[in-house]
């Protein structure tokens, strides 16, 4: 029996490539899956991916209202009455202009979808595995978190954000039985990336599976002693 079976596991950006793999390592282990995304229909086929295995409901949420986040997470616990891990998969990229030439909508948007969004789901889920004395939460940030490269200077930015809030947050809780950890990707292996990338060679790329590997080991008892990481997961790019 896997450790996880039982576990209710809120997953961000459910509907999304990285997301439904999440859903699937974490279905195959028997846990209890909290979807959480715009996508109502992109969950939906994210159930369906499951094969079958996942006991799982669909909470539609945009992350960026902090209202919204509280209702869902508000009505996870009413159906689940704890958290066990939180896995918070949203997120997004765009290229963008120069910095002196980027608007403030452009820079709210990828600081809003990657941080805001971690931020929001943190806030309301620790407090509940506070009461229950434990949890995981699992952030994305990226490689670009490290290296800040040319007009990429808001996501690069939103990602160095989500890994030092992913610090902080494992400071704050280490006493606590909460761990708190990141995840730095390389490109992934993803339609959209083949489709925007056509000249690359996709399989130097992450495939999501493995990402979701990686988060599931987060999660679980063989990390109880890692908080505060930032695992990269490059691939071979």
């Amino acid at each position: 029996m896997s450790e996880f079976n039982e576990s209710v596991v809120v997953i961000t950006g459910a509907a999304g490539n990285l997301g439904r793999a999440v859903a699937q390592a974490f279905a195959a282990r028997g846990a209890h899956l909290a979807l959480l995304d715009r996508n109502v229909d992109g969950m939906h086929q994210t159930i369906d991916a499951c094969s079958g295995q996942a006991s799982a409901k669909v909470f539609p949420t945009d992350l960026i209202g902090a209202a919204a986040v509280d209702d869902s997470i508000a009505r996870v616990l009413a159906a689940h009455q704890r958290i066990d891990v939180l896995a918070n998969i949203a997120g997004g990229f765009t290229m963008g202009p120069l910095i002196q030439e980027t608007e403030d909508r452009d820079w709210d948007f990828m600081m809003d979808l990657n941080v805001r969004s971690v931020f929001h789901t943190c806030r309301r889920v620790i407090p509940a595995m506070l009461d229950s004395n434990g949890g995981r939460i699992i952030n994305v940030s990226a490689r670009a978190a490290e290296h800040g490269k040319g007009r990429m200077g808001p996501y690069c930015a939103s990602k160095a954000a989500v890994l030092t809030l992913t610090q902080s947050l494992a400071a704050e809780n280490k006493f606590h039985n909460i761990n708190v950890n990141c995840i730095l990707p390389g490109t992934i292996d993803t339609p959209q990336n083949r489709q925007d990338m056509a000249d690359a060679d996709f399989s130097h790329w992450v495939p999501p599976a493995a990402l979701a590997d990686v988060v599931v080991f987060l999660a679980s008892n063989a990390a109880r002693c890692v908080t505060g990481a930032a695992v990269p997961v490059y691939g071979q790019s």
